[in-house]
């Protein structure tokens, strides 16, 4: 038999895959939610506001390296 072990075969498909626009897309969306997370925070909420920041920053990122053609 030529199979593949099930340990060694891929769980991908095709259909798991995200097109670069349907990727930025969701980046964008999540880019607009932390963004509306970070402004709803308080003064006393300076730890979740360093790790929005940043996660905000790193999805921004994200986007850019998606969007450059």
């Amino acid at each position: 038999m030529s199979r593949r072990p099930e340990s060694e075969r891929s769980d991908w498909t095709d259909l798991d895959l995200l097109t670069r626009d349907e990727a930025y897309g969701r980046l964008q969306e999540e880019i607009a939610l932390t963004a509306r997370r970070l402004a709803e925070l308080g003064a006393g909420d300076e730890a979740e506001r360093e790790l929005l920041t940043t996660r905000l920053r790193a999805l921004r990122e994200a986007a850019e390296d998606l969007n450059v053609r």
